[in-house]
């Protein structure tokens, strides 16, 4: 049922946008319209995808960890999970997801963070905003991400427990997206022990799960 079009039929043909790769270490931007699906997916092991999404009509408003939090009442990201922006309003439904270990508490990665787990480059955060000036995007703040496929645990005691990544090559989320947005997904160093090698990701847009087949 999250997946099915009821509520978003389009009254004429709409643009779809081309599947993209994003390298090991890169970052890759897509974008989707109300009512179309946005898979990523794995396509080495051991991949994370660190994904924000700004709305196409305004990029004052993102996707927001902190208010899906809240709004969901849960740091778990599990399958008919609305993820909404800073506006509390819903930006995408996970779907279909293979993976079902994702962290919604952990902030993007920097060049100095990096360097003082003794990491080189640049991090996410960097990488994340030289493709927003590429995109000719000024957003007023650059929010915390959804980290798609990283493997966390909380103890008891308010720990944030590292642990070792176990997505696949092949593995893969799908999401129904509610509102028009331009997605951005890092595939850099998140400099998390046990997450910390980054890996190719797939990023594809439909409008029917079927679609995705002819890829």
């Amino acid at each position: 049922m999250l997946l099915m079009r009821e509520g978003f039929e389009a009254s004429a043909p709409r643009s779809v946008a081309a599947p993209l790769t994003v390298a090991a270490g890169g970052v890759g931007a897509i974008r989707a319209l109300r009512g179309q699906l946005l898979r990523i997916s794995a396509l080495e092991p051991g991949a994370v995808a660190s994904l924000f999404g700004f709305s196409l009509a305004d990029p004052a408003v993102w996707l927001s960890v902190h208010h899906t939090r809240v709004f969901s009442n849960s740091y778990l990201l599990g399958s008919g999970m609305r993820l909404v922006s800073n506006r509390r309003r819903p930006m995408m439904v996970l779907g279909k997801d293979s993976v079902k270990r994702h962290d919604l508490l952990l902030p993007a990665s920097t060049r100095a963070f990096l360097a003082s787990r003794g990491y080189q480059g640049e991090g996410c955060v960097e990488a994340v905003r030289h493709e927003l000036s590429r995109l000719g995007l000024s957003v007023p703040k650059l929010p915390d991400p959804v980290n798609l496929f990283m493997h966390v645990r909380l103890t008891r005691a308010g720990e944030i427990l590292p642990e070792p990544n176990l997505t696949r090559a092949g593995d893969a989320i799908t999401c129904r997206v509610t509102q028009d947005t331009q997605f951005i997904v890092s595939a850099c160093n998140t400099g998390i022990e046990g997450n910390d090698r980054p890996a190719a990701l797939r990023l594809a847009v439909a409008e029917n799960l079927s679609d995705f087949a002819r890829e």
